[in-house]
């Protein structure tokens, strides 16, 4: 594996992290978010600790292939749903994200 597709996948581990662990607090704004766009209640937990299990797999490159599948379809599910209630431009990043993901496989196959 390159160096950059391992700098790649770790970035992308701490932002999964980072993510689920937002998601895990789920301050008032999140669950309002949530809830506005009538997600099931507590849904921001299980959203979050896909984000924590694809985290941790990303940062092991034995587990990292895993880790791509699980962050990709997190994103495309966020991405879907961001373009569904027409957020255009809150969806770019994500797609961004999800772009980013391909490099960081590089060498797991």
């Amino acid at each position: 594996m390159t160096a950059i597709a391992n700098m790649i996948a770790n970035t992308l581990a701490l932002s999964f992290a980072g993510a689920g662990l937002l998601h895990m607090a789920a301050p008032h704004g999140l669950r309002m978010a949530y809830r506005r766009w009538q997600f099931a209640r507590g849904f921001y937990y299980v959203v979050g600790t896909a984000q924590l299990f694809a985290a941790l797999f990303l940062a092991i490159p034995q587990t990292r292939i895993w880790g791509g599948f699980l962050a990709g379809t997190i994103l495309f599910m966020t991405v879907v749903s961001l373009l569904n209630h027409r957020k255009y431009f809150h969806a770019a990043p994500a797609i961004l994200i999800l772009a980013a993901l391909a490099p960081a496989m590089a060498g797991t196959i």
